[in-house]
């Protein structure tokens, strides 16, 4: 008895010493209440459920023990919500509205949701090029001129999506940010590419980081690839790779979202 009594208390008191997890979420949202929303990550190359729970008049709760620091998806039922969550230590705070989706109250979900910030400031000043471009053929701007001045604003907005999910990812190989935006980027391709950017990225990378499976997997397929592109091997069809954890985020910049 006072052996069962000791394990019992030996795991009473692990358990307790253990790290949670602790995530508080709201939502405006109408169409979320009385859904049923999941967190969900990759676990041995499979979308697996890490936890559930209910939207109850606009309000739901994660929470559990956390054996190691994931990046996970939010989903409703099986539609993804386009929302990276870090599963970490912390008291974290997810908020949905109609215009904006916001995690924050831990280190990582701070600091991916200030680069998806920028990014999507980003974004706006891309989108809003199309905005100028009626404007300025509205005030009989010659078309050439137009093309030539935008086309240059254009270039420096990509330019400043690349350099910003290169540093982020370079800055945050050791993290499971790294990987994860790494993931995001590479998750719309129909097939694993290696683009310049890609290239630059593993050029700089830790062995952590090249040793990630789904960053060592994709860079081993898209050298075998390219390979057989370049004639280097015999040429069969490639796999079609479309990680289902990509949707985490679909606000991934142009720039790299298109093999170049």
């Amino acid at each position: 008895m006072n052996k069962i009594f000791y394990a019992l208390l030996t795991a009473v008191t692990l358990a307790s010493c253990a790290e949670s997890y602790n995530i508080q979420g709201s939502t405006s949202v109408s169409a979320l209440d009385g859904s049923k929303l999941y967190l969900k990550a990759m676990v041995n190359d499979e979308l697996k459920n890490i936890d559930s729970c209910d939207v109850v008049h606009g309000k739901f709760k994660f929470a559990g023990l956390l054996d190691t620091i994931k990046m996970a998806s939010l989903y409703m039922d099986e539609d993804p919500l386009m929302m990276p969550v870090v599963i970490e230590q912390g008291d974290i705070e997810i908020h949905i509205d109609n215009s904006s989706r916001t995690v924050s109250g831990s280190p990582l979900n701070e600091k991916l949701y200030e680069f998806m910030k920028r990014h999507d400031q980003l974004g706006n000043e891309l989108n809003e090029l199309s905005h100028r471009q009626s404007q300025m053929l509205l005030e009989g701007i010659d078309e050439d001129v137009i093309n030539r001045q935008l086309s240059s604003e254009a270039a420096r907005i990509a330019q400043q999506e690349d350099s910003l999910v290169t540093n982020f990812i370079v800055e945050n190989f050791d993290n499971v940010l790294g990987p994860g935006v790494f993931m995001m980027v590479t998750g719309s391709y129909q097939y694993p590419v290696l683009t310049p950017q890609i290239e630059d990225i593993m050029s700089k990378a830790t062995k952590k980081f090249k040793a990630d499976p789904y960053v060592k997997q994709y860079y081993q397929v898209a050298n075998e690839i390219q390979a057989r592109q370049n004639g280097l091997v015999e040429d069969v069809t490639p796999v079609q790779t479309q990680t289902p954890a990509a949707h985490a985020n679909n606000e991934t910049p142009d720039s790299t979202r298109n093999a170049r």
